[in-house]
C-alpha cells in the first residue's frame, strides 16, 4: 500500500469512532430518557415531554394534545424544535437531571416556568 492509501484507510477507520463519540448523549439529557420532563406554568398546568435517544421527542400539551419534534444539544442546553403541531424555531433550556431539584426557565413568551424531572413515563 502507498502512503496515501494508508492515510485514507486510517481516516475511514477512525471516522465512525469520532461520529459515535459525538452522538453520545450528555448527562444533561440522558437523565430524561425513560422519564418525564414536566413544564409547570405559574397557574399549575403542565406540559409533559419525553425525550428519545434518537433525537426525537413526544409530549402532551397543557390541554392534552399530542406534541412531537426533534431535540439536540447546544452546550449544556437541550433545544427542542416542534413538528406537531408545527412551530417555527426552537427553544433551548437547561433540563433538570435530578428528580429532587427542578429548574426555573422562561417560555417563548418570557413567562417563568418550572421544569421538573419525574421518574417514569407519566401521562396524568
Amino acid at each position: 500500500m502507498t502512503k496515501t492509501s494508508l492515510l485514507i484507510l486510517a481516516a475511514l477507520l477512525t471516522a465512525p469512532i469520532g461520529a459515535q463519540a459525538a452522538a453520545e448523549p450528555s448527562a444533561a439529557v440522558s437523565a430524561a430518557f425513560g422519564n418525564t420532563i414536566l413544564t409547570i406554568d405559574p397557574d399549575g398546568r403542565s406540559r409533559k415531554i419525553w425525550l428519545q435517544p434518537d433525537g426525537s421527542w413526544t409530549g402532551l400539551s397543557r390541554r392534552g394534545l399530542d406534541l412531537a419534534g426533534k431535540w439536540k444539544m447546544e452546550g449544556d442546553k437541550v433545544c427542542l424544535s416542534q413538528s406537531k403541531p408545527r412551530l417555527p424555531g426552537s427553544m433551548c433550556q437547561v433540563f433538570p437531571t435530578d428528580p429532587k431539584v427542578g429548574v426555573d426557565a422562561k417560555d417563548p413568551t418570557g413567562k417563568v416556568v418550572h421544569l421538573k424531572l419525574v421518574k417514569g413515563h407519566v401521562e396524568k
